[in-house]
C-alpha cells in the first residue's frame, strides 16, 4: 500500500511538472510570436491542425487520423522554415544573455567603449556614460529617450556630438548595448568636492553614490577623462592608462579597494553625500560658469 502510493507520488510530481514546463512554454512563445509577422500563419495552421485532429477522433476516420499523423514530421519542418527569422532572433538573444556572456565579448566591448572615450576626449566631446552592473539604474533610464541599440564608436559620437539633440544628459549601456541617451542622473552635493569639477563629473559621481555603476566622464573644455566608481572619481587618465583600468573595474568581479592604477590616476576620496537632486547638464549649465 505504501509503496503504491509512493509510486502515485513520484507519477504525479512528474506529470505535474511535465505540465507546468509545457505552460511555461507555450505561454511565452506565445507572447514572443504574437507580435510578428508569422503569428496569423501560426494561428491557422493550428486551428486546422486541431480541428483535423478532433473531427478525425470523434468520427473516427482512419485515413485522415493517419495522414495527420504522417505529415506532422513534415509539419515540424515547415514550421522551422517559416518562422526562421524569428527563431534566429530568439535564439540570438539566448545566446547574449548576460548569463552566457563570454570574457571575451566584454573585452570586445571595452576594447569600443576605449576607442569612443579616446576619441571623444580628442575632439573634446563632453560625454558621460554610466555602465549598469548589478544594480538596476532604470529609474534614470526613463528620463531620457530609450534606444536599445548595438554598442558601437560612431554611434556614441554621434551622441555626444553638440549639434545633436541627445548630447546633453548621460548614456546608460547595460549588457553590451547602448539601452538610453540624454539621461539625467542624480548630482552630488558633497560639500568637500574640488569646485573645478563641472555638472557632469558632479552627475557621475552621484550615480555611484546611488548604485555600483560605473560611471565615464569626458571634460568639454580640457577633454579629460574621468572614472566614477564605488563613490569616487578618479581623474586625468590618458587612454593608455584609462583602457587599463576601466578593464580592471568591469572585467574583475572584485577588486582591491586601493590600486596603484587608483593612485596613478589621481582618485579623489570623499565623504558621504548629502541629499541629492535630479538635474540636466543643460539646465544647471547657464548658472555653473566652470561646468566641463
Amino acid at each position: 500500500m505504501i509503496n503504491r502510493i509512493i509510486h502515485l507520488l513520484v507519477v504525479g510530481w512528474r506529470s505535474a511538472f511535465e505540465i507546468v514546463l509545457l505552460t511555461v512554454v507555450v505561454y511565452y512563445g506565445y507572447l514572443y510570436f504574437r507580435g510578428t509577422r508569422g503569428a496569423k500563419v501560426l494561428t491557422g495552421l493550428a486551428i486546422v491542425f486541431l480541428a483535423l485532429t478532433l473531427i478525425s477522433t470523434l468520427l473516427k476516420l482512419a485515413v485522415i487520423g493517419w495522414i495527420i499523423r504522417s505529415f506532422s514530421v513534415f509539419l515540424a519542418i515547415a514550421l522551422v522554415v517559416i518562422f526562421q527569422p524569428e527563431l534566429r532572433r530568439a535564439l540570438a538573444e539566448l545566446g547574449g544573455h548576460p548569463i552566457f556572456s563570454l570574457t571575451s565579448e566584454k573585452r570586445e566591448m571595452i576594447h569600443d567603449l576605449a576607442e569612443a572615450v579616446t576619441q571623444l576626449a580628442s575632439k573634446q566631446f563632453g560625454a558621460l556614460i554610466a555602465i549598469e552592473r548589478d544594480t538596476s539604474i532604470r529609474v534614470y533610464e526613463e528620463t531620457g529617450v530609450q534606444l536599445e541599440a548595438d554598442f558601437s564608436v560612431e554611434l556614441l559620437l554621434t551622441i555626444f556630438h553638440p549639434k545633436t539633440a541627445l548630447h546633453d544628459g548621460g548614456v546608460i549601456v547595460r549588457n553590451g548595448r547602448v539601452a538610453a541617451a540624454a539621461c539625467i542622473f542624480p548630482v552630488s552635493q558633497r560639500e568637500t568636492l574640488d569646485r573645478s569639477l563641472g555638472l557632469r563629473h558632479r552627475a557621475g559621481l552621484g550615480l555611484t553614490e546611488e548604485s555600483d555603476a560605473v560611471a565615464i566622464v569626458v571634460s568639454e573644455e580640457t577633454g579629460g577623462i574621468s572614472i566614477c566608481h564605488r563613490r569616487r572619481i578618479e581623474r586625468d587618465f590618458t587612454p593608455e592608462t584609462f583602457r587599463k583600468r576601466i578593464g580592471e573595474i568591469l572585467l574583475q568581479s572584485s577588486y582591491d579597494e586601493e590600486t596603484d592604477s587608483e593612485k596613478l590616476a589621481g582618485e579623489d576620496h570623499l565623504t558621504p553625500p548629502r541629499d541629492h537632486a535630479l538635474v540636466s547638464d543643460q539646465k544647471e549649465r547657464g548658472n555653473d560658469p566652470i561646468a566641463v
